[in-house]
């Protein structure tokens, strides 16, 4: 479906508009020549019954106005659907970057994350099983200034991402533009081919918002030998007020 926006509807009215002027003229020209050549035939020299002459000179004045009134009220009739559309349109954009914070406000945060990758880094250690840490740091375009555009274009990530996830496999907001997805029993040759097919659902995001996207992966225990390491490098990716504020979770050393 093809994007609209202003800069066409804004286009499409200035043609209607030229189109109705210029219907408008040609019409009234018309008329006013014909008038002109009927009035002497009308009331200087009148053939026949005189009023019925009139009749049909003044009927035909009268469906001129109405014809040229017909196109007026065309032209504003096409300004009120573009005003429609551009309020549809407005309204669409808002529910959507609502949305967006709405998802991005559910996700699992920090918090979360440190107690699924404790569990899990666990559960490989014990049960002798890889596990693979992809990270998907989000960088916006130079036209995402605002939130709402950040918030819409993270959201959308968001949803790309979730759709190429196995059931086993989860995904959490680690910052404003930072993303973790735990791939419990993945090595790293098919952690490489998930983050291959993650960069292919992104690219309706990039080209929607702009901006790009650097997919990074750890995998336990060709990459990492601990939980600590691991730990410390998505730390290393976070700002520092989610480092002091994130609680410190137990090793599974």
């Amino acid at each position: 479906m093809a994007k609209l926006n202003r800069a066409e509807l804004d286009q499409l009215e200035r043609r209607e508009l030229q189109l109705t002027v210029l219907a408008a003229v040609f019409v009234f020209v018309l008329a006013a020549g014909l008038a002109a050549f009927m009035y002497p035939l009308v009331f200087v020299h009148p053939e026949g019954n005189k009023w019925s002459l009139r009749v049909a000179f003044f009927g035909f004045i009268a469906l001129t106005a109405l014809f040229i009134g017909y196109l007026v009220d065309r032209q504003r009739m096409v300004r009120k659907l573009k005003q429609h559309l551009l309020d549809d349109l407005a309204r669409n954009v808002e529910l959507r970057n609502q949305a967006s914070v709405d998802l991005l406000q559910s996700m699992p945060n920090l918090d979360h994350f440190w107690d699924r990758l404790t569990m899990e880094f666990r559960r490989a250690m014990t049960m002798e099983k890889t596990l693979s840490l992809l990270l998907v740091k989000a960088k916006p375009g130079p036209g995402a200034g605002k939130v709402s555009v950040n918030a819409n274009s993270w959201g959308d990530t968001a949803k790309a991402m979730s759709r190429k996830l196995r059931p086993t496999d989860s995904i959490y907001r680690l910052g404003d533009d930072l993303f973790g997805l735990v791939l419990p029993e993945t090595d790293p040759a098919n952690a490489n081919r998930v983050a291959v097919r993650l960069q292919e659902e992104l690219q309706a995001v990039r080209a929607r918002h702009g901006g790009s996207f650097e997919i990074t992966f750890y995998n336990y225990p060709e990459q990492v030998k601990s939980a600590h390491e691991m730990e410390d490098i998505v730390r290393s990716l976070l700002p520092e007020r989610a480092e002091w504020e994130s609680p410190v979770p137990v090793s599974a050393e």
